[in-house]
């Protein structure tokens, strides 16, 4: 049976938001892990852009659709704050990090932290990219049902460790693998059921990944401040916007979250690049033909040769956006599309859902990097109908990087590999976190046929 958010009628003409408890104790929460798209394609079709539910232990507002989107993002009256609806969350694990703070304070840290990617920084990175991803990918072993996402969540995070950290010197490949286990743990405890530290659980392995995270970098700390390296941990480490500096705690608070992001958000895009290449060999041979075309080695100046990659890229963030669901929370009485949202109300936007509706993508389903050219360009039917990225002042800071990084992985495999997946196969992706697929992305590996 619907009810009303707050039983105080809203003010003026404003209209009460609906919407409905789900199950006993447990809300929404099993529908969301089963299946985000679903869960929200519902609400959708049932309230309209604005319905409250109940998952996680906690009342939320859905603000579904581009238009709401764009309301919330664009954030005119700053009604909406990042930090208390994340850190209910996540804040345990990553709590000061960029996406955990809000206003003065955000653009402040943001300010810094914009010198570590500058365009003469992403030319660097680039260039450091390069070779490192050329060495690692050498020595992968192709074979039938080659397992792709351990595979690429190993090497993005050993190149966020290279290309962020200066290297790791002195860490064993054991040692990677607790820290790897680490964020894992630290990123699967935001959607604990049970949100206590009680031993074995989520969130009690959240709270002991994020203490193993702390130890692991401020080890390296000193010699980063001390050294002139060109990494980002020796960075933010130096960097200096009119007297500001950041603390010792705000360059380990950051690190943590954009070692997080810089990883996890690329392996889950470069994981569903590789599905659908697989399954469509015209569009991975077009990719192909750019990349053998741009050279062996790749810098950045010349990754916009590599249209065709770029089109999927952009279309596979469509299909499955890394980050498919994000919240707020309003610190004043505001207006969404009519609908009165009060003070101290967490809001919940989808941009997988966006990324999926019918009316702004023909046929949302079907794999279709072509919705991306100049031609086209049915991503600018709405400002918010694509927003892998998120949008306003939030928007992410390393998606730049990440497109650098994950264009330059691409190149070298599509360099060295061919690879197939059946065409009638789907990705099993598990929600419990970020998606990620149950199974490990499974394809047919081989090295590419000497052409000639």
């Amino acid at each position: 049976m619907n009810d009303l958010l707050t039983p105080v009628p809203p003010p003026g003409e404003l209209l009460p938001v609906r919407g409905d408890r789900g199950l006993p104790v447990l809300g929404h929460t099993l529908r969301y892990i089963r299946d985000p798209l679903a869960m929200w394609s519902d609400r959708y079709r049932r309230y309209g852009p604005v319905s409250w539910f109940s998952a996680f232990g906690r009342r939320t507002v859905a603000l579904l659709g581009p238009e709401a989107a764009e309301v919330v993002l664009s954030n005119r009256d700053r009604a909406f704050a990042n930090a208390t609806a994340w850190r209910q969350l996540i804040g345990p694990f990553f709590d000061r990090g960029l996406m955990l703070l809000d206003f003065d304070e955000h653009l402040k840290h943001r300010r810094l932290m914009q010198e570590a990617f500058t365009r003469d920084r992403l030319t660097r990175y680039a260039d450091a990219l390069d070779g490192a991803v050329a060495e690692r990918v050498g020595h992968w072993t192709p074979r039938p049902g080659f397992r792709a996402y351990p595979a690429l969540k190993s090497l993005t995070l050993d190149l966020a460790t290279s290309i962020f950290m200066g290297g790791a010197e002195g860490t064993t490949p054991a040692r990677m693998d607790q820290i790897n286990r680490a964020f894992i743990d630290s990123v699967q405890a935001a959607t604990a059921l049970v949100r206590v530290p009680a031993p074995g659980g989520r969130w009690w392995r959240g709270l002991r990944g994020r203490r193993e995270l702390e130890r692991f970098l401020r080890g390296y700390l000193p010699a980063r401040r001390a050294g002139d390296g060109d990494d980002l941990f020796s960075v933010l480490c130096r960097v200096e916007v009119d007297g500001e500096r950041f603390t010792d705690d705000d360059v380990i608070n950051h690190m943590i979250f954009l070692l997080m992001a810089a990883h996890d958000t690329s392996t889950i895009t470069l994981s569903t690049m590789l599905q659908y290449l697989g399954q469509h060999p015209q569009w991975q041979q077009r990719c192909r033909e750019e990349s053998l075309a741009a050279g062996d080695s790749i810098g950045f100046a010349d990754l916009d040769r590599l249209a065709s990659l770029d089109l999927v890229m952009k279309e596979c963030l469509r299909l499955v956006a890394p980050l498919p669901t994000m919240v707020r929370h309003t610190v004043r009485d505001t207006e969404v599309l009519g609908h009165h949202i009060p003070q101290g109300t967490t809001v919940a936007l989808s941009p997988h859902l966006n990324h999926h509706l019918p009316e702004y993508w023909p046929e949302p389903g079907r794999f279709d990097p072509g919705r991306f050219s100049p031609e086209r360009r049915e991503d600018k039917v709405h400002r918010y109908a694509w927003q892998p990225f998120g949008g306003g002042v939030h928007k992410c800071l390393g998606m730049h990087f990440s497109g650098v990084e994950i264009k330059i992985i691409l190149h070298h495999l599509l360099h060295r590999f061919e690879w197939t997946v059946d065409p009638g196969y789907r990705a099993p992706l598990d929600y419990t976190c970020l998606p990620y697929p149950k199974d490990g992305q499974p394809i047919d590996l081989r090295p590419r046929r000497a052409e000639g």
